[in-house]
């Protein structure tokens, strides 16, 4: 037997989260913000997994035979490209992230996955691949063996999986080559870039660290300007540390996440319900099967037989008009929500529905 519950569109289980404990929070400036011009860079390289148990590529994956092939050239060796045979060999694309202030010798994480058609990269080994920014330098230089989380097995017309094992990582596989960092010594002024552009919360930042001792102001709802002057810059670490260490208040607009494929609802603690009548029903629709055996006469010549029988029922399910008195904390909305009965597979309907009716305060988001 199976039961569907009402035709909303969302995942078979939803969850709710509720975030947000009150109005606004304390956060330190490192928390909310960064200083502009210290960032992360995305590294990226084509490369060959070697070592395969016959899980690699196969010669549909013309690229594998031409990189091997290729490979091979450079290493003084001439073989013709359909002479090769590729399931030791998978190609993969090889990731890394450079984080800021980097210098050369330092090691990186590699991410490895495959571009062919491979089974499994478990017990690969990475040749050598030079990683590459997105100006087209070389910064990094990966190798190793790969750790493979998933596995792939397959016999007798059989096969087993688990995870994904067509995807590793290299813990320190990578070498920086090249450094990528920011002159702090020329700076002129510090840019404090919030990760979360608020008016609010820049504001509020740029008094909290001009009560600390440092003068700052707010541009505009992202960005904290700080000049540095000609006494501050024998000391721009130690300014930089003084001042992400400062707490203040941040701020947020009241909004409602909605995730129509798993059925998830956030919503922040500044969400706000007006007085509102709400009625919710829906169909239920119930499916079941029994299964049957049907005997042939005493002198029929036939033979036994299964029968299925499915039988469909389909039935409203009732619902009063009900009303909800304005609330003026997440945790009345809540108290509310579920005074009515409301399942988590309901709440995305339902706050869409309020909102149409101009009875939510809040944006919603759906994802």
């Amino acid at each position: 037997m199976r039961v569907f519950p009402p035709a909303l569109l969302l995942a078979a289980v939803a969850s709710v989260l509720l975030a947000g404990t009150g109005p606004a929070a304390a956060a330190r400036v490192k928390d909310v913000a960064q200083l502009a011009g210290v960032r992360v860079n995305q590294l990226q390289g084509y490369g060959i997994v070697t070592g395969l148990d016959g899980t690699g590529d196969s010669a549909r994956s013309t690229f594998t035979v031409q990189s091997v092939a290729a490979m091979l050239s450079r290493s003084g060796v001439k073989v013709a490209p359909e002479m090769l045979r590729t399931k030791n060999v998978a190609a993969v694309m090889v990731t890394a992230i450079l984080p800021p202030f980097a210098t050369p010798g330092s090691t990186l994480d590699v991410t490895v996955s495959s571009l062919g058609d491979a089974k499994s990269l478990r017990g690969g080994s990475l040749m050598l691949t030079p990683l590459l920014g997105v100006d087209g330098k070389i910064y990094a230089m990966a190798s190793g063996e790969l750790s493979v989380g998933g596995y792939s097995a397959s016999g007798g017309g059989s096969s087993v999986s688990k995870n994904h094992a067509t995807a590793g990582r290299i813990p320190s596989g990578a070498t920086i080559e090249q450094p990528v960092g920011i002159d702090l010594t020329g700076l002129t002024e510090l840019v404090w870039v919030l990760h979360d552009a608020d008016f609010t919360t820049a504001r509020n930042m740029a008094d909290a660290i001009t009560k600390a001792g440092v003068a700052a102001s707010a541009r505009d709802g992202r960005h904290v300007v700080i000049p540095v002057g000609e006494d501050r810059r024998a000391d721009i670490v130690g300014l930089i540390a003084a001042v992400e260490s400062v707490a203040f208040t941040t701020d947020a607009v009241a909004k409602v996440v909605l995730n129509a494929r798993t059925g998830t609802v956030a919503m922040g603690a500044n969400v706000r319900i007006s007085q509102v009548a709400l009625a919710h029903g829906g169909i239920e629709v119930e499916i079941a099967t029994k299964n049957d055996v049907v005997q042939p006469g005493a002198f029929a010549s036939g033979t036994t037989a299964g029968v299925r029988n499915a039988q469909v029922t389909a039935r409203e399910k009732e619902g009063g008009v009900k009303l909800v008195k304005a609330t003026a904390s997440l945790g009345d909305l809540v108290a509310a929500l579920n005074a009515l009965g409301v399942k988590p597979s309901d709440l995305i309907d339902i706050l869409q529905a309020i909102k149409a009716a101009g009875a939510l305060g809040a944006t919603i988001e759906v994802q």
